[in-house]
């Protein structure tokens, strides 16, 4: 038996997220089906992040174990040969048996959420970006996205049905650039709360539209009260960029 680490990249537009569920097809659901076909076994791969339905993906990692004779340098190749278009392995190695990619020391975990400023829609934009047809002041939701570096607690910033205790994580970095109509907002650190990249997003909008000033960012954090912070920004704008491990 070996254990064998891949990185997945995928289109999430028609899937319901990453983990499986009784109301839709996911990521996880194809990938172990997948796997079935390939090496005969029941074979259940475990992710590194659940990401939501419409959510996509050009760095997640999972892992799986099988005894195929197939060399897990190879098990990429032979695996995308049985997976849909919208669904890629971009490689894969073997790790230890007990590597698991949600509990390994995680370096670095890198966001994207992409944004298309124009009058008008562009129909080829709308899977991977969210429209916004009023002018938005770069500068301003700069400034805004500065105060979210470092390590705060970020409960304005999280959703509500999330069972967690502790709520204090920490942004290494996060980048506001935009190129003609697109606006990319560029999050990493180590880890993040459920919906926590989307809320930053549709708080920063908000920012670029003038409802809030960059100050009120600010004061969001500091009243740690998801009803402080802009909307929950659309899915379709995300990717999980990549994930980075400790040695």
């Amino acid at each position: 038996m070996k254990r064998v680490r891949i990185v997945v990249a995928y289109d999430g537009t028609n899937y319901c997220g990453w983990q499986i569920q009784p109301n839709g097809i996911t990521i996880e659901e194809v990938l172990n089906q997948s796997l079935r076909k390939l090496t005969g076994e029941d074979v259940h791969v475990i992710g590194a992040s659940r990401t939501d339905s419409g959510v996509h993906a050009l760095g997640n990692v999972a892992v799986f174990d099988t005894e195929s004779p197939i060399p897990p340098e190879r098990m990429a190749y032979a695996l995308n040969q049985k997976l849909p278009e919208d669904i890629v392995i971009v490689r894969s190695d073997e790790v230890e048996m007990g590597w698991h990619p949600r509990y390994q020391d995680v370096v670095m975990k890198t966001y994207e959420y992409h944004i298309y400023n124009a009058s008008v829609p562009n129909p080829l934009r709308r899977r991977y970006s969210t429209f916004v047809s009023f002018p938005m002041d770069i500068e301003k939701m700069r400034e805004g996205a500065r105060y979210l570096v470092g390590e705060h607690d970020f409960a304005s910033f999280c959703n509500i049905k999330t069972n967690v205790e502790d709520t204090v994580r920490t942004i290494t970095s996060i980048e506001v650039l935009k190129d003609g109509g697109e606006i990319v907002i560029r999050v990493a650190g180590k880890g993040f709360l459920y919906n926590m990249v989307r809320i930053i997003a549709g708080t920063l909008i908000r920012v670029g539209r003038g409802f809030y000033t960059p100050e009120r960012v600010k004061e969001i954090l500091k009243e740690r009260e998801r009803t402080a912070a802009g909307v929950t920004a659309p899915p379709e704008g995300l990717v999980l960029v990549g994930i980075e491990y400790g040695p």
